[in-house]
């Protein structure tokens, strides 16, 4: 979802930009890159791990995180736009009657306000989140989730990625795999698994989507 169907990823950076300078973290916006595709939990750690700070009352790690996530979700739902072909892409799959899902690492409050922000709640046919799954992304198990609520075999699924964390999840469920990667790192080889890599999702197509279901 996040920044494969929506242009949040810059709104999470400047949040964690934001807060992370509370406890002494002055982080650029290219190295808040670094952990594009990371649960929020995972990126605190991340950095802590990198340059430690002293826990204080109201700046644990855990509050770090829920006050990232409240940052990122308030201008989400203020300022992000769709992705480039994103609604043409769900239209894609409506009118061949294909089910399709949200398999996200974000919470559910933030996939509902995302589906509503781009008015797609009707367009879909499930979305789960990985924070009600054991694991989140890397491993499977959002994946695995979804593909149970959408009444698939995760063979027969196809799942769209934009970060390698996403896509590792994905390929470890079992799924066919279209990569749509930032240019900042589009030649990176953690896509290089991929069954497809996409500039963008307005390069999907009624052939590529072809070749992508008779492949073995």
């Amino acid at each position: 979802m996040d920044g494969l169907l929506i242009d949040s990823e810059p709104h999470w950076r400047a949040a964690e930009r934001e807060v992370f300078a509370t406890v002494g973290l002055n982080l650029t916006d290219d190295e808040c890159k670094q952990t594009t595709g990371l649960p929020i939990p995972a990126v605190v750690e991340y950095w802590l791990a990198r340059f430690p700070w002293v826990e204080q009352p109201g700046k644990t790690r855990a509050e770090i995180g829920e006050i990232i996530t409240e940052g990122a979700h308030e201008r989400i739902g203020a300022l992000a736009e769709p992705m480039p072909g994103a609604l043409a892409i769900l239209d894609f799959f409506a009118e061949r009657n294909i089910p399709t899902a949200i398999a996200s690492a974000s919470p559910m409050s933030l996939i509902e306000l995302v589906i509503d922000r781009m008015g797609i709640r009707n367009t879909l046919t499930v979305w789960h989140s990985a924070t009600l799954e054991p694991r989140n992304k890397p491993a499977p198990d959002v994946y695995l989730g979804t593909a149970r609520k959408l009444g698939m075999a995760p063979a027969n699924c196809l799942a769209f990625e934009d970060s390698g964390t996403g896509l590792t999840s994905a390929r470890a469920a079992g799924m066919r795999t279209v990569a749509v990667p930032a240019a900042f790192e589009f030649a990176d080889a953690k896509f290089t698994g991929a069954d497809r890599v996409l500039a963008s999702l307005r390069d999907f197509s009624a052939p590529v989507f072809e070749q992508l279901t008779t492949m073995r």
